[in-house]
């Protein structure tokens, strides 16, 4: 299993990411999305995702709807369902992110699509 160190600041093509905390099936992380940034769409298999937006608009894919979400917005992500967060403005999104299931590893990330070539 990978784990991620908390408070480390990971860096990816499309922003960061930190963990915040975890404990035994639960992890809470803030991702930061640059402008112009993209994630991967994706889905998990062991575990579930509740966003709540604090900075931006981001445009999120869920399954098979796209939309712009606000500042206080929460998206609810089921186990298995695709979904893709992309940054399209000139500003700086920040997505707190909770992770709930019985397997948090970041190995648990099943690519469909991604801009950069990491599918």
């Amino acid at each position: 299993m990978t784990i991620n160190e908390t408070s480390k600041i990971y860096e990816r093509p499309w922003g960061t990411y930190q963990t915040l905390a975890q404990e035994n099936h639960f992890q809470t992380k803030i991702l930061t999305v640059f402008p112009k940034g993209r994630l991967s769409l994706q889905k998990h298999f062991k575990r579930s995702e509740h966003w709540i937006v604090v900075t931006g608009t981001p445009t999120i894919t869920l399954q098979n709807e796209t939309k712009i979400y606000h500042p206080d917005d929460h998206i609810y992500i089921p186990i298995d369902a695709l979904h893709r967060i992309e940054n399209f403005s000139d500003d700086i999104v920040k997505i707190i992110e909770v992770q709930v299931g019985s397997y948090l590893g970041e190995d648990d990330i099943v690519r469909v699509e991604d801009t950069y070539g990491r599918a």
